[in-house]
């Protein structure tokens, strides 16, 4: 079987762990098959070759997508179908018991739910989720200023723990409950990080909200935003990406802001059809690699 969502070759052995240690990238495949080996599913093996085109430790999800399309050829070989959520709680539980990363779901489950043309609205607390139609004449780049990064060797870790802390503070339970007084019960020094995570969910649903009213010049704004938040009050940014987002900006850009879990990676932009060549012009000038992307549908079995 052909899974087409990863990095490398690697050989899937059955859900018992028998066999020697792995590294690299065959730990997320070893984690997810014991993952779902804990959700019942049969202890069905295969032998898989995994390939991919997307730019490795560019803050692209990779992980993520990997994790994804390894528990869907697992499940298809055994017929086992566990629900999307569910699967991508067992993807992202995998994430952690392979490298150590305590990841959230947005990416698991952007990979196995997301719809040709349209963003996905997510809301982490609830699982609620809705597509967001996007706007046919937005274009979508991806600026890859060419350093990677590893998200479990960066402070990604430590942000979720403040993160974590804070909200304890704030006396809720999730970003969602939160409101501007919880940030006069936070120890000062957390008091950016639980602003930027406050404020980002305000952008998100008006983000979505200019989408929908085809506000493309509001939804810059949102994206660029965002970016200044998690440049200044989060503190994941890095001066390579704020050059790039300030490059890509200053060339016609409506917004643009880093993606993943910051320390490194990538930068999306969004920009008009007449000005997307420009904006990539701009930034292959300065080194960067650009990629014009499309929303897909999400991560499927094509043949069996």
């Amino acid at each position: 079987m052909l899974v087409s969502t990863g990095y490398g070759t690697a050989e899937l052995f059955p859900a018992d762990g028998a066999g020697p240690p792995v590294q690299g990238w065959a730990r997320y495949a070893q984690a997810v098959a014991r993952e779902l080996d804990a959700l019942g599913r049969p202890a069905v093996g295969l032998a898989a070759t995994i390939s991919s085109d997307l730019p490795p430790e560019a803050g692209l999800s990779s992980s993520a997508a990997l994790e994804v399309g390894i528990a869907l050829a697992l499940c298809e070989v055994a017929h086992f179908h566990p629900a999307p959520l569910e699967l991508a709680r067992a993807c992202a539980r995998a994430e952690e018991r392979a490298v150590g990363v305590p990841c959230g779901l947005l990416d698991q489950v952007a990979c196995l739910l997301g719809r040709a043309g349209s963003a996905l609205l997510l809301d982490c607390a609830t699982l609620e989720h809705r597509d967001v139609p996007l706007p046919s004449e937005l274009v979508l780049l991806v600026i890859d200023p060419g350093r990677p990064r590893a998200l479990a060797s960066s402070g990604y870790a430590t942000r979720r723990a403040e993160v974590a802390r804070a909200l304890a503070r704030a006396g809720v339970d999730w970003s969602s409950d939160l409101d501007e007084a919880a940030l006069d019960r936070v120890e000062e020094k957390l008091v950016p990080r639980l602003r930027h995570v406050f404020t980002e969910n305000a952008r998100v649903k008006a983000f979505a909200d200019a989408l929908q009213r085809n506000d493309l010049a509001a939804a810059g704004r949102f994206v660029s935003a965002s970016h200044a938040s998690l440049r200044d009050d989060y503190e994941v940014s890095t001066p390579e990406l704020d050059t790039v987002v300030g490059l890509a900006e200053r060339a016609g850009a409506y917004g643009a802001r880093l993606v993943g879990g910051g320390f490194g990676g990538s930068v999306l932009a969004l920009a008009s059809e007449p000005l997307a060549s420009r904006v990539s012009e701009a930034l292959e000038e300065h080194g960067a690699r650009t990629f014009v992307v499309q929303a897909a549908n999400g991560a499927r079995v094509l043949s069996s």
